[in-house]
């Protein structure tokens, strides 16, 4: 008889991941989120997350998903993957975490292993999940084992996805890392990387983001700095880059989005807090990061000034609306905090995202942004954006990504500012 794999939350996490083990063939395996709305997608045979792996996987195998929580019972395999973000004043918001182990709770039995694969914390899965699981009188190590294998999923990626990324596991035991370690392994062709604690797994996720956000911060303080002495970063960071060892490339932009890199130094930085450890470092890179789009909107006034106008009044387009190129993602999305700014500021917003169905502004095209307004500011370095040719009556472009060759928009007479250049 197959083990049955219960994974909890549909999102960027879990549904691609739910389609990897079910397309191994080994597992009876079922799909749970709150959201009825993904359950109704999923159960058509479509995605629920923009995720080409995940759409393409859904075509070849045959999932249930669901929203009655009494079908977590017999689970042998439970994996959380439900959303850890941060409040309005940073500190990390575990209550989905937490929510999602109060259900599983009334269905748990011996033999059982409970997989995390949320991003959290150093000591959360045994500070905050174990004393809720151990309400069952049933004894971790003994009767079940809980586990933290961090996601890494990158939206969009053409070459990396849940099927060849390495992945780390730690356990309460480790006969319980080798049970999970080897799960994995069942599906997924990466290296699987066997951590001697919890901790340490936990760790290694907040690790590797904060180490970009860092680089990103200092890139970012970098252009500011380069902006005042009229040195173009970018052919800076490709003259450092010919170094071949000790540098690695990181460039500025309008702004850090997404999940993980804008959220998961909080979570480190309030762990080491309660620990008595004041993480200065990284709060200052969190700092020149969130300062981004305010800094790009700057820029725009600067621009604007130049053209004797102010942004009150002033037809501006925005290009894009997602955290990255390609994909639908709002997550954390620097573009929202520059449209939320221009909004205050009193501009006529003309926003556009191909991969954005939705927003709390009217949506428009390409077209209509270039032929309605005086200033662009590209927030997302979409291909649909790169072979623009007639700016219309663009007469300012902010290079939020720095995207476009200066040169080329230069020579079209319109004013260009890249961050950094």
């Amino acid at each position: 008889m197959k083990k049955k794999v219960c994974v909890i939350g549909m999102g960027y996490v879990g549904f691609p991941l739910l389609c990897a083990i079910a397309k191994s063939d080994l597992y009876e395996v079922i799909g749970f989120d709150i959201d009825k709305e993904k359950i109704e997608i999923i159960n058509k045979g479509e995605s629920p997350v923009d995720d080409k792996v995940a759409q393409q996987d859904i075509k070849e195998i045959n999932i249930k998903a669901t929203s009655d929580v009494s079908k977590l019972e017999n689970a042998d395999f439970v994996l959380i993957c439900v959303p850890t973000p941060v409040k309005d004043d940073k500190i990390p918001d575990l209550s989905p975490v937490k929510s999602a182990t109060n259900m599983i709770l009334p269905y748990m039995k011996k033999g059982q292993v409970i997989i995390l694969e949320s991003t959290v914390n150093p000591g959360i899965c045994e500070e905050e999940i174990l004393p809720i699981l151990e309400k069952s009188s049933l004894k971790v190590g003994v009767d079940f084992d809980l586990a933290h294998c961090p996601e890494r999923i990158n939206p969009g990626d053409e070459k990396w996805n849940v099927y060849n990324i390495p992945r780390n596991v730690g356990s309460t035991s480790k006969d319980g890392t080798k049970i999970v370690a080897d799960f994995y392994r069942s599906f997924i062709t990466a290296e699987i990387n066997e951590m001697n604690s919890l901790k340490a797994a936990e760790a290694t996720k907040i690790v590797e983001n904060t180490f970009r956000d860092i680089n990103i911060a200092y890139v970012n303080e970098l252009a500011k700095s380069f902006d005042v002495m009229g040195i173009d970063i970018i052919e800076v960071i490709k003259g450092a880059s010919s170094k071949p060892f000790a540098f690695m490339a990181h460039y500025p932009s309008c702004g850090v989005g997404g999940h993980c890199i804008p959220v998961d130094p909080y979570y480190l930085i309030e762990k080491a807090k309660k620990s008595g450890f004041n993480h200065k470092f990284l709060q200052i890179a969190r700092e020149i990061n969130n300062s981004m789009p305010h800094y790009t909107v700057k820029k725009l006034m600067t621009g604007l000034n130049d053209l004797e106008k102010s942004v009150k009044g002033t037809n501006i387009g925005i290009l894009g609306l997602s955290y990255k190129a390609n994909v639908g993602d709002l997550r954390e999305s620097p573009s929202l905090e520059i449209i939320k700014e221009l909004k205050r500021l009193g501009a006529n917003l003309f926003v556009c995202d191909p991969y954005v169905d939705k927003f709390d502004v009217n949506l428009c095209s390409v077209d209509e942004v270039i032929s309605n307004c005086d200033a662009v500011i590209l927030a997302t370095n979409h291909t649909d954006f790169l072979d623009i040719n007639d700016w219309g009556k663009v007469k300012l472009i902010i290079d939020g990504k720095n995207m476009y060759d200066r040169d080329t928009i230069v020579n079209k007479e319109i004013i260009y500012k890249g961050i950094g250049r």
